[in-house]
This record gives C-alpha cells, sequence and structure tokens, in this order.
C-alpha cells in the first residue's frame, strides 16, 4: 500500500498564511508525517497559501463561492482532510476522515473559545481578554475530527501552552503557532495511520491514546 494522501484546507490571507501547511509538507520530507500532500485548497485564489504551493510544487485549489467539498476532495484523490487554519464552515465531509486543528484549547471554559465566530485573531484576542480577566493561565490549541456543528466533533489531542503576564494577542497567537507547528505532523501522522480514529458517531468509540499533554 501507498502512503496516505492528505488534502490540506488552509485559508490563509491575501498577503500570507499557510505555514501549517508548509509545515505539513516539510514533514513528509523528514518523515515524521509518512504521508503525501496531494494538494491544498485556499478560498484565497492568489493569496499567500498559493504562493507557498506554487513554491512547494503542491496542487492548489481554489475554493470559489460554488465551489463542493466532496467533488474537491474526490478529484484530488485524498483518503483524509486535514483543516489547518480553515474559516470557513465544513459540510458533507466524512467525519472519520476530516480533521482539524483549533488554536484554543477546546476543554476551556465550557468551550468558549471555539464555535461561531472564533476563527483566527477572533481566538486570540478571546484569550487574552480572559486572561487578563484572571479566568484562564494558559492557551494552547486543540485537534479534533470534524462534524457539520462548528468545533464540536470528538476532540483527540490537547497542548497546553502557558500565558505570562503582558503577553498580547499577537504574542499569544505566535506562541500557540509554534506548539502547533511542533505537534501537528506527529499527531496527523497517528491520525493517518489509525492510532488515532473515530466511527464517526458515537463519541465513545474514540480512540486516542495520548489525547492530551
Amino acid at each position: 500500500m501507498g502512503k496516505p494522501k492528505i488534502i490540506v484546507f488552509a485559508s490563509g490571507t491575501k498577503e500570507g498564511g499557510g505555514s501549517g501547511f508548509e509545515n505539513l509538507v516539510a514533514a513528509t520530507k523528514t518523515g515524521i508525517l509518512d504521508a503525501e500532500i496531494v494538494a491544498v485548497v485556499s478560498n484565497h485564489e492568489h493569496g499567500g497559501v498559493r504562493a507557498r504551493a506554487d513554491r512547494l510544487g503542491i496542487p492548489f485549489v481554489f475554493f470559489g463561492p460554488d465551489s463542493d467539498y466532496r467533488k474537491i476532495v474526490a478529484d484530488s484523490g485524498a483518503e483524509w482532510v486535514a483543516l489547518s487554519g480553515w474559516f470557513k464552515l465544513v459540510k458533507g465531509l466524512d467525519a472519520q476522515k476530516t480533521f482539524n486543528i483549533h488554536p484554543a484549547l477546546l476543554s476551556q471554559l465550557g468551550g468558549r473559545f471555539g464555535g461561531k465566530g472564533m476563527y483566527g485573531h477572533h481566538i486570540h484576542d478571546a484569550v487574552k481578554a480572559a486572561f487578563d480577566a484572571g479566568e484562564i493561565t494558559e492557551s494552547g490549541f486543540t485537534m479534533h475530527f470534524v462534524t457539520d456543528e462548528i468545533d464540536r466533533g470528538p476532540a483527540f489531542f490537547e497542548h497546553s501552552v502557558p500565558l505570562v503576564a503582558g503577553m498580547s494577542a499577537d504574542d499569544i497567537a505566535r506562541a500557540v503557532n509554534k506548539a502547533e507547528h511542533e505537534w501537528q505532523p506527529k499527531i496527523t501522522n497517528m491520525v493517518t495511520h489509525g492510532e488515532v480514529r473515530w466511527d464517526g458517531g458515537d463519541p465513545g468509540s474514540l480512540v486516542a491514546p495520548n489525547p492530551t499533554t
């Protein structure tokens, strides 16, 4: 059998973004991620993600107003869908094969840092406000399977990042991003090789050898 095939959905911005996507590609070269990135998708036709894709030689797919998730995945030949900084609602994909990295701890404060409006810099602004109010002492990231309900699919990995007095939202974003880059390829490898798995329906069926660290 060949290596698992992954398509990455990464919004980025008109000017930049996509560092997580590039980090995953780099991990396939070092062997940390024993998989093939077959394509990357962005909703910015000529943005930062496309620039990285062109430089790395990875096929790029533009996600326009009429794009269909299932068709894009099928056409790419991918077996797995990795959302990495994807800011659009996902509908209709196989929940067993679709997973996201979310730049906050979804278990914190009753899930406050997930759901509608909690994407991009909005998350880190909300985390900073909670930290400044004395409600939390750490942030981090969560990896979870993706269902039609935003950020509510079963979480299979969380990693905490301590917060320090005086941190700005940008400082928090950088600290979380550094941790994401370290762990995302390793956990993605576990998912695509069946060490982390879910049946797509019953939360109790989740298998995750090391759900938190």
